[in-house]
């Protein structure tokens, strides 16, 4: 049994944390999703400007059914933050990453990223996408090795950022590590 952060839970948070698997079965875990990523996402409408953001139209049926792999972030028992993605092929699609207002600028984001990415075998890439002008979160890919490759207009004058990271896996030892030089042939 969990709950997501409010008010009241905020200034009493200690630190311990874990980040696991989410049940999108249990009734009360979706609800708790639901109501995190509303919150969060409608500070990122407010930035740029845009309110018709898909998270902000989910409802618990959509996100039982979405069929994209959910974890959360928890803080002594409270969910702080959340990452859902697909694979397809070796590639990680990441479909939402969402903090509570309470718990920004922990490292929460940076920490649910670097989680998925090595979550996966055989992945060789990550993609993401963010509204452009949703400057803490554009930061937050760049800061992480994620490179940008194009920007989609979705609406009027409103445009996503898309982004991915290169991910190189030591088959010997089946660990991930970030592609930090330029290949050669």
């Amino acid at each position: 049994m969990f709950c997501v952060a409010t008010e009241k839970y905020c200034a009493a948070i200690g630190g311990v944390f874990i980040i696991i698997k989410l049940n999108l079965n249990n009734d009360e875990t979706l609800k708790n999703v639901l109501e995190l990523q509303e919150t969060s996402y409608k500070i990122e409408a407010k930035i740029i400007d845009f309110y018709e953001l898909p998270p902000l139209k989910d409802t618990v049926d959509s996100i039982r059914t979405c069929e994209e792999n959910f974890y959360g972030y928890f803080i002594d028992g409270i969910l702080a933050g959340i990452v859902s993605y697909k694979t397809i092929k070796n590639i990680i699609d990441i479909h939402r990453v969402a903090v509570h207002p309470c718990f920004f600028r922990r490292g929460i984001s940076e920490k649910l990223l670097s989680f998925v990415e090595k979550l996966e075998t055989d992945i060789n890439k990550v993609v993401v996408c963010t509204g452009k002008e949703n400057i803490p979160a554009v930061c937050l890919y760049l800061k992480n090795g994620y490179k940008k490759t194009k920007d989609i207009e979705i609406s009027n004058n409103i445009y996503i950022t898309k982004f991915e990271k290169i991910l190189y896996v030591n088959y010997v030892t089946n660990e991930c590590t970030i592609l930090t030089k330029t290949l050669h042939s």
